[in-house]
């Protein structure tokens, strides 16, 4: 009877233990596949998700700064086409009617450094859709510009073209001396106000270089 008992009672405590293991085991793996479903399935969203959101805002972020512009850039630009067109007008002048050196290599400096500049302007407004001024324009809108930016007047030009000798360099070294002065507030207003960053870059590049031009004409002034 006794013998009975134990045998009863080591049944039971082994059925306790296989059940046990078991409901150990079914816990266990429901909350390794469910941990493993909801880390994986949470991992493999995240990462799928976040590199296209970062992706997109890269992207944004790119185009943005490629492409911002605002209605100061396309001012700068459209006044400044016309400035570096008279501008190298001028120093066409000078091969044939400067006396100094230094006068003709600084118009041939003037020249070389802003006929770049005019096609960058130019290619600037036409991926803005705007209109490029047209080549002609500055001729009849002299008399409009005259008073903005340093621009000469038709008179003024006139009477550069019928100079030569020194009365050609004194007259070409003050009214460029004007003329860069001009240019140098139109970038100052374009650093000031624009958006676009190639332009502002450009507006400093004007600053530097010809504020530097200014000193040397100065300069060149005060020699016989």
């Amino acid at each position: 009877m006794i013998r009975k008992r134990s045998l009863m009672r080591r049944t039971a405590v082994v059925a306790a233990a296989g059940a046990a293991a078991l409901v150990l085991a079914a816990c266990g793996g429901s909350g390794g596949d469910g941990g493993s479903a909801g880390h994986g399935g949470h991992a493999a969203t995240a990462p799928s998700s976040a590199p296209s959101s970062a992706s997109a805002s890269a992207s944004a972020s790119a185009s943005a700064s490629q492409g911002q512009h605002n209605a100061a850039d396309v001012a700068f630009a459209k006044g400044m086409i016309p400035h570096h067109r008279q501008a190298v007008e001028m120093a066409d002048l000078a091969p044939g009617r400067a006396r100094s050196a230094e006068v003709q290599k600084l118009a041939a400096d003037i020249k070389k450094a802003q006929d770049p500049e005019i096609r960058t302007l130019s290619g600037w407004l036409t991926s803005w859709g705007e209109d490029v001024p047209a080549e002609g324009a500055m001729d009849h809108s002299t008399h409009d510009m005259s008073g903005m930016g340093g621009m000469m007047t038709a008179e003024e030009m006139t009477g550069l073209e019928n100079a030569s000798g020194k009365a050609f360099d004194t007259a070409f070294t003050e009214l460029m001396i004007k003329h860069h002065e001009g240019a140098v507030e139109m970038a100052r207003t374009e650093q000031a106000d624009g958006a676009h960053g190639p332009a502002r870059k450009m507006a400093g590049e004007i600053i530097d270089s010809q504020s530097a031009e200014i000193e040397q004409m100065n300069a060149l002034l005060g020699k016989d």
